[in-house]
């Protein structure tokens, strides 16, 4: 693997952004930042289709989280095509040699994941927790979730979960790996930029 001072920082892009449009204000704010980063895409329509198919095909669970993982592969092949700076990795020795070039990786999941047992292939786990993963697999990396819905600062990774604003299986994960995480919403594009502008501004909760 090729060397890294710090763990990048791992930036989860919710599949609601792209639906919502809101994709095209993010796109180039991400592009243009000063620190490392890391794109996990979130699922949105294709994975949002996974659930639909399986409710009338029948398949269980395991086939589904596999397919929503290349619904995420998908979203990636839609996300790279929207700046020349992004590439897509499938290996974490990928991710650290695209950073050392300048360039930001968007991850895609299923070869690193497949068959991972410390993370439960139901609907338990979304982008938000396979996110996390890849922060633990980076030894601790910082976490950010950039989605369509606001968390109240206060709020602790329980209750975001009770309240459906992360998914069953995100509290477990960044309470044994020790993430730090933050979660930036609708209204907080200006929050993004500063923060992806300062290389050691802090992620406030772990």
């Amino acid at each position: 693997m090729a060397p890294q001072t710090a763990p990048p920082l791992i930036l989860k892009v919710g599949g609601s952004l792209v639906q919502s449009g809101r994709i095209d204000q993010i796109v180039p704010i991400i592009a243009n930042s000063q620190r490392a980063v890391v794109i996990v895409p979130g699922g949105g329509e294709f994975a949002d289709k996974v659930r639909d198919l399986q409710a009338a095909l029948k398949f269980d669970d395991a086939a589904a989280h596999r397919l929503a993982m290349l619904g995420m592969h998908q979203m990636a092949d839609f996300l790279a095509s929207k700046h020349e700076r992004f590439t897509i990795e499938d290996s974490l020795e990928g991710i650290f040699l695209a950073i050392a070039d300048g360039r930001i990786p968007i991850w895609v999941p299923l070869p690193t994941l497949d068959g991972d047992d410390t993370i439960p292939a139901t609907w338990a786990t979304t982008s938000d927790t396979i996110a996390a993963r890849l922060a633990e697999l980076l030894g601790g990396a910082p976490l950010a979730l950039l989605k369509s819905v606001s968390a109240r600062p206060e709020a602790g990774a329980n209750q975001l979960s009770s309240e459906g604003v992360v998914d069953r299986a995100f509290p477990g994960i960044v309470a044994r790996a020790n993430i730090q995480w933050r979660i930036f919403g609708p209204d907080d594009d200006a929050d993004v930029m500063s923060f992806l502008m300062t290389p050691d501004a802090p992620v406030s909760k772990s």
